[in-house]
């Protein structure tokens, strides 16, 4: 008896769903693809936010370096630390970003906010000339110190999400949200914007502390629910396995 191939095999590509016609991208955090069905979607945009000190910044260094080790070009966009912090932050984690830097692979590009005019051009512009698969944007809280002007701002903030998307890398953009916010934002509009949201915790009770992660929102993907504690090691973030909070 012959063997039945299954269903999907047959289906014509624009009958398949469309996460099957993006490739993905892994995260480079070990235990968190297998959380959401092996990584980011190719052309996506992605928030990466919680309050201060629960690896934000470094869970999208992680995300860019293990794109270098797979070949895939990324920029760091960064509008809070300057390049020489970035690499060196790199290094606790045995993170040689220089290296790539030197081989064409990688830039960091550090963008003064207060002097930046057109922010969204400038992005997308690099992002294309470059060819970058990875792209990360720190943060999207200085917008703030930007545009007085909250109708401005979430104008600004809306475009740049929408340029982003227009492009074939995906993008980790960072959000720091206020202690006891409610909100997944600064601002209330990017999570709206963005493909997925991911809400990093920090829980101190006592003289014990935890980080925490949640896959909050991710479209075209069937994610965990649950909230997962997050460990900071030697080789940088990891999902610690099978425990949840």
């Amino acid at each position: 008896m012959k063997e039945k191939k299954p269903l999907h095999s047959a289906m014509p590509d624009a009958a398949k769903p469309a996460a099957d016609l993006h490739p993905r991208r892994t995260s480079g955090i070990p235990g968190l693809d297998k959380l959401m069905e092996g990584g980011f979607l190719e052309k996506d945009v992605y928030l990466i936010t919680g309050t201060t000190g629960t690896g934000k910044t470094l869970f999208c260094s992680q995300f860019l370096w293990d794109g270098l080790q797979k070949g895939e070009k990324g920029i760091f966009f960064s509008l809070e630390e300057l390049p020489q912090d970035v690499l060196h932050d790199g290094e606790i984690f045995g993170w040689d970003f220089k290296k790539y830097i030197d081989k064409g692979d990688f830039i960091i590009k550090y963008e003064d906010p207060f002097e930046i005019t057109d922010i969204t051009t400038v992005v997308k512009e690099s992002v294309k000339k470059f060819g970058a698969k990875r792209v990360v944007f720190d943060s999207t809280s200085i917008f703030g110190m930007v545009f007085e002007n909250e109708h401005e701002l979430r104008k600004r903030l809306y475009q740049l999400i929408k340029a982003l998307k227009e492009t074939d890398a995906v993008i980790l953009m960072t959000a720091e949200i206020l202690e006891d916010s409610k909100g997944l934002s600064r601002f209330g509009v990017e999570e709206f914007v963005v493909d997925g949201v991911i809400v990093l915790n920090y829980l101190g009770v006592g003289d014990v502390s935890t980080r925490s992660l949640l896959i909050r929102k991710m479209r075209r993907t069937d994610h965990s629910k649950d909230s997962f504690i997050l460990k900071i090691g030697k080789s940088g973030l990891s999902i610690e396995k099978e425990r949840t909070i």
